[in-house]
């Protein structure tokens, strides 16, 4: 069972911290868990971990897909780091052969998806990284919205063979969960009930998500908060009873709207619901130079934004 924190304001670890010392922790009771990184150890943390199942293959992130699947087919469990448009857009052909088509498990973190990419600019900037794994077959997704369920993400996937991406900010973000709090990959936790629309929301923008439907009741409007951590496979059963008892639903996510969270939703009421649907994400626009900050805000992916956007569709 999943619990919300007491203390939403509070910043926890860096999310790269924690996917370092998860690994370590892995290592210690499995000397099979490897961890390979382009290049950006510093930047990563990973130069902590231990040195004997590190292996930094340099700036050639599709190389380091090929390393991660030679050493996978010899018996060990590779988790692969770089910044999300790298370990998607310019790895992409060897995740999918090399990865998918070949039947070799890859656990790879895309780190500062979206706006969290910040002052590295256009370049290092992914709204696209979620469109593009979902494509490679049986693949798995997932989108963390704070440092408890990144741990949780990080372990489970070790025990699931494929390839499996999660992308998260390298530095602290607001907590959401509980320390106890428990996880199923392809299972959406409902976070606060109502009935007149539902949020469903991934990733870093959960916490502002529901400052959302906070604001929200302070009109009498109740809105319920899903967190859709694993995108794919996307929980079918929670979307539609929530189509069915709410019928207006609005997603929201760090990412383009197409190909993303808001683009599986909608998919899957066109085939099998009925419900009213907006999508909130990034429209047609590339990457940029700024703040976080500024970037959230510019993009509309801002708490006063999406409240905004949401009362639209009410």
């Amino acid at each position: 069972m999943s619990k919300l924190t007491s203390n939403r304001e509070e910043f926890g670890k860096e999310l790269r911290q924690v996917v370092v010392e998860t690994l370590n922790e892995m290592i210690e009771k499995d000397p099979t868990v490897v961890a390979l990184e382009a290049d950006l150890g510093g930047a990563s943390g990973f130069s902590k971990i231990a040195k004997e199942n590190l292996i930094n293959v340099g700036i050639a992130e599709a190389n380091m897909v090929g390393v991660a699947s030679g050493l996978n087919l010899t018996g060990f469990v590779p988790y692969l780091h770089t910044f999300s448009p790298f370990a998607t857009r310019r790895a992409f052909d060897q995740l999918y052969l090399s990865g998918g088509y070949s039947d070799t498990h890859l656990n790879i973190y895309g780190s500062d998806p979206g706006f969290t990419a910040g002052v590295n600019g256009g370049t290092h900037t992914s709204y696209e990284d979620v469109a593009l794994m979902r494509m490679i077959p049986n693949s798995v997704i997932c989108d963390a919205a704070d440092e408890v369920q990144l741990k949780f993400i990080v372990q489970a996937f070790k025990e699931r063979c494929g390839v499996n991406y999660f992308r998260a900010n390298r530095k602290a973000v607001r907590k959401v969960y509980q320390q106890d709090s428990e996880f199923e990959l392809g299972k959406g936790v409902v976070l606060r009930t109502g009935e007149d629309v539902a949020l469903i929301a991934s990733g870093q923008l959960v916490s502002q998500t529901l400052d959302v439907a906070e604001k929200l009741a302070t009109e009498g409007i109740q809105a319920t908060v899903i967190d859709m951590f694993t995108v794919k496979p996307i929980d079918k059963e929670l979307i539609l009873k929530t189509a069915q008892e709410i019928g207006k639903i609005v997603t929201i996510e760090n990412h383009s709207i197409y190909g993303g969270l808001g683009s599986s939703v909608a998919e899957f009421l066109a085939e099998n619901g009925k419900a009213t649907l907006k999508r909130i994400g990034v429209d047609e626009r590339f990457g940029q130079v700024g703040t976080p900050d500024f970037l959230q805000k510019e993009y509309g992916l801002d708490m006063l934004s999406i409240y905004q956007k949401v009362k639209e569709i009410l």
